[in-house]
């Protein structure tokens, strides 16, 4: 298991920290580019000495260590709390970046989140559809002649996929390669396929192909062809598994970023005045601007768009989210965020979420109230959009505009 990372401590200067989507905002500009940085040993890790990897990117959401929120308030109110000392580690998996930020004087945590992040990458290892062999791969290959007995871990996602399945009426479907691998997203080469190709994969999709036996914990497929991949939900279950072991080691106050659409917040940020971590989303005609900001504790948040996948074809843009209930891309969403109890279910629900009309996303949070989802949409007149909110309580969220 690899066991590299980078790491930076962040005391009082600040800096701007770039992972995918998310940004967190320390103090001075940082700008690498997308130069891939130097690995580093364990001991460089556990020494502090390994420069936390950064990659600009274009971005939909960031986050912000209230660090610089902090020094503003301190301008104006001299009792105001000084800024709390940070470390930031990450390392990449799953084709993106995985960090983490927790307290400095929480004390060494160093190895458990080595541990951690090690976890992720056995996730990865499990889950993954782009390497010569996992256990996703071989129950693809398998289960359309038979049950196949599967690890409990893949299990529980195959159930949690089930259930977000027929609450969502088909707009999470985790069968959905076929689509995928039809527009040219899982080569990353967009295309416009033809409609009996879309009709041909589209036989294949429907999360009632997959059979699953509770007691034998095993999977099958109705015929061949079907497949299975939680590329909508893996980087979610990836970051719940990592907090779980954080949190088995007693340790309970830090940020989970995973790529440019997961966060995973826990307990409180002892930076803040109101202890809470914040997250700010882009606004989507002034990038550099908030749209609005999120205060999590002890919850997730995932966003889903169209904006960093997709290709033009006489002058139409086609997103890389597809609606697999009907074979083509969604359009009718610029963002979906959702705030859910864990970071699966806010991966799955920001992708479902995308997908589904604004009507049935009011009514899914309706009937889940531990659900909240803010969707940007477009409108006739653009270039302007409308903002919907559902299930957020007043202090989960500020306007910025």
């Amino acid at each position: 298991m690899n066991s590299l990372a980078r790491v930076r401590r962040v005391s009082k200067a600040t800096e701007h920290v770039y992972w995918g989507a998310f940004v967190v905002l320390l103090q001075r500009p940082y700008n690498v580019g997308m130069s891939k940085p130097d690995e580093h040993s364990r001991r460089d890790f556990l020494q502090g000495r390994a420069a936390v990897r950064v990659a600009a990117a274009k971005t939909q959401a960031w986050v912000d260590s209230t660090s610089e929120l902090l020094e503003a308030r301190l301008a104006k109110d001299p009792a105001a709390t000084e800024p709390v000392a940070h470390v930031y580690a990450s390392r990449r998996a799953m084709a993106c970046e995985f960090a983490v930020q927790y307290h400095e004087a929480d004390g060494e945590i160093q190895e458990i989140v080595l541990a951690a992040l090690d976890k992720i990458e056995s996730i990865e290892a499990l889950l993954t559809i782009y390497r010569d062999r996992s256990e996703v791969i071989e129950i693809n290959q398998r289960a359309a002649d038979g049950p196949v007995e599967v690890d409990n871990e893949i299990f529980a996602l195959l159930q949690l996929s089930d259930r977000l399945y027929h609450e969502t009426t088909g707009a999470f479907d985790i069968t959905s390669g076929p689509l995928s691998r039809a527009w040219g997203f899982l080569q990353r080469a967009g295309r416009l396929p033809a409609v009996a190709e879309i009709e041909a994969a589209l036989a294949k999709v429907g999360g009632d192909q997959v059979q699953l036996d509770a007691e034998a914990k095993t999977v099958s497929f109705r015929q061949s062809g079907v497949e299975i991949n939680f590329n909508s939900i893996g980087k979610g279950y990836a970051l719940d598994q990592a907090a779980a072991l954080l949190n088995a080691a007693g340790h309970r106050d830090y940020l989970w970023h995973g790529g440019g659409s997961s966060v995973l917040a826990c307990g409180s940020n002892r930076a803040s005045r109101d202890e809470c971590w914040t997250l700010g989303l882009r606004h989507p005609l002034a990038p550099e601007k908030r749209l609005l900001e999120f205060h999590l504790c002890d919850c997730a948040l995932a966003t889903a768009g169209g904006a960093t996948q997709f290709f033009e074809h006489e002058g139409r843009r086609f997103s890389h989210i597809l609606d697999p209930r009907t074979g083509w891309p969604a359009d009718g969403v610029l963002t979906a965020t959702v705030l859910a109890p864990t970071a699966a279910l806010a991966d799955g629900l920001a992708t479902a979420f995308f997908v589904m009309s604004v009507e049935t996303v009011e009514e899914y949070c309706l009937l889940h109230p531990e659900i909240g989802a803010v969707l940007v949409c477009p409108t006739d007149a653009s270039p302007s959009f409308t903002v919907r909110v559902f299930g957020l309580k007043e202090a989960d969220w500020t306007r910025c505009e």
